[in-house]
């Protein structure tokens, strides 16, 4: 354990090292993934409106929420497209179901971003 500190660091460099995972992460998704750059694009843009439409901070954080939402499902989905990619290129059942569970956890959110939106504003 004390080795595992070692290597991961401790305190405040600890936490400057999960910022810099973190940042890497997040241009790498930018970079590489289509998906995420649209889906960014979109929520930069609503971003504002949710901060306009929502009469309480309530309604504010739901919209808002929703849509950081899909951004970190969009993320984990990338994760598990890459860890399956990583394993071979060949084709395995497994890995197309991995996959396709991914996609439709973007679908979900993208379902649950829509039907918040409406709820909060009609």
């Amino acid at each position: 354990m004390d080795e595992q500190k070692k290597v991961n660091g401790t305190g405040m460099a600890r936490i400057m090292r999960a910022m810099r995972c973190s940042y890497v992460g997040l241009t790498a998704a930018y970079r590489n993934e289509e998906a995420f750059r649209q889906e960014l694009l979109v929520c930069l843009a609503l971003l504002p409106v949710a901060c306009w439409l929502g009469h309480s901070n309530v309604e504010r954080a739901l919209l808002a929420g929703s849509l950081i939402l899909l951004l970190i499902v969009e993320l984990l989905n990338t994760g598990i497209e890459v860890v399956v990619n990583r394993i071979g290129p060949e084709r395995h059942e497994l890995s197309g179901l991995a996959k396709d569970l991914g996609s439709a956890a973007v679908f979900m959110a993208i379902v649950q971003v829509v039907v918040v939106w409406c709820l909060v504003l009609f």
